[in-house]
């Protein structure tokens, strides 16, 4: 399977997304296979409220970057429902124009409840995707929130999505879009707010604290295509800073540690098990109670078993 998604077989490549998404017991072993395929796929992310036109947004991008003639996937996460846990998959139906396209691959993936945006198998699956030979990989979420940040360590280079007429700047800087927006769009720049809300973005980002990136704000209509060629050059501005100054290697490794703990921490809580299904647990769990010991003691008895 490795090798024929090597070839760019796009069965192969849904077959291995299903593979991850259902937490298959070869998981580990297809991840071992991939490997030496993988670190040339750039990701950018895509986030902001819902109804900025990030979709419509991420499909404009998509038509750029064919333009150049190099391959992209889109992954785009849509939220399951908290009462069926069902989610409508509907990104796809955005995106028809590049259905014929054998250079673009598309796949949404529900979050299953996994909270901050994305869902609990998105770097696995931007691993098939890099092994695919996609060079661009954009990688959209279910709509930022307060806490729905996940996609800034997940991607290369992260675009907020705003629209105006939907929160003033100080909503903005709670939501925490300030800290992981390396690039700003206001969307839908032909209504009356449009620059305003740029004007609001730029005033924020000087009383923010300094770096050597400054996100630029830009303004698109990308149900017409314009201005998402600036855009995608102020993507491609970010990536070669980045790779000049060292800073894309030092957040892929940050993604890698964050990936490396959670496997781990999915594998411990994996052996330890519920309350009521380890005994072992449930004795140091009575001794706590009993008070012959403290809950750390019994922590590090546990991990040490």
């Amino acid at each position: 399977m490795a090798a024929s998604l090597r070839d760019g077989n796009r069965r192969t490549i849904a077959r291995l997304i299903s593979l991850v998404e259902d937490e298959d017991p070869r998981l580990a072993d297809v991840v071992r296979a991939l490997g030496p395929l993988t670190g040339n796929a750039y990701v950018v992310g895509l986030t902001g409220s819902p109804g900025a036109g990030k979709s419509t947004l991420a499909s404009a991008l998509v038509s750029v970057v064919r333009a150049t003639g190099r391959k992209v996937a889109v992954l785009a996460i849509d939220p399951s429902s908290p009462f069926t846990g069902g989610a409508l998959l509907g990104d796809r139906l955005r995106m028809q124009e590049h259905a014929t396209d054998e250079g673009v691959f598309i796949r949404s993936m529900a979050t299953r409840g996994h909270l901050g945006g994305l869902a609990w198998a998105v770097p696995h699956a931007l691993r098939v995707l890099d092994a695919a030979a996609y060079d661009v990989i954009i990688l959209e979420t279910v709509g930022v929130g307060q806490a729905e940040v996940d996609v800034a360590l997940a991607a290369d280079t992260t675009l907020v999505v705003l629209a105006p007429g939907m929160g003033d700047s100080v909503q903005a800087n709670k939501a925490g879009i300030l800290e992981i927006a390396d690039v700003f769009v206001v969307n839908k720049a032909d209504k009356p707010d449009a620059a305003q809300t740029k004007r609001d973005i730029e005033q924020m980002l000087h009383l923010g604290v300094a770096t050597d990136w400054t996100p630029p704000v830009l303004q698109t209509e990308a149900e017409r295509g314009i201005g998402v060629s600036e855009a995608w050059k102020a993507i491609e501005d970010h990536r070669a800073h980045q790779e000049s100054g060292g800073g894309l290697r030092a957040r892929r490794l940050r993604r890698l540690a964050r990936e490396i703990r959670e496997i781990a921490l999915a594998g411990l809580r994996a052996r330890v098990g519920e309350p009521g299904s380890n005994g072992q647990l449930d004795d140091l769990a009575a001794e706590v109670l009993e008070g012959r010991l403290d809950p750390y003691a019994a922590a590090d008895r546990l991990g040490a078993s």
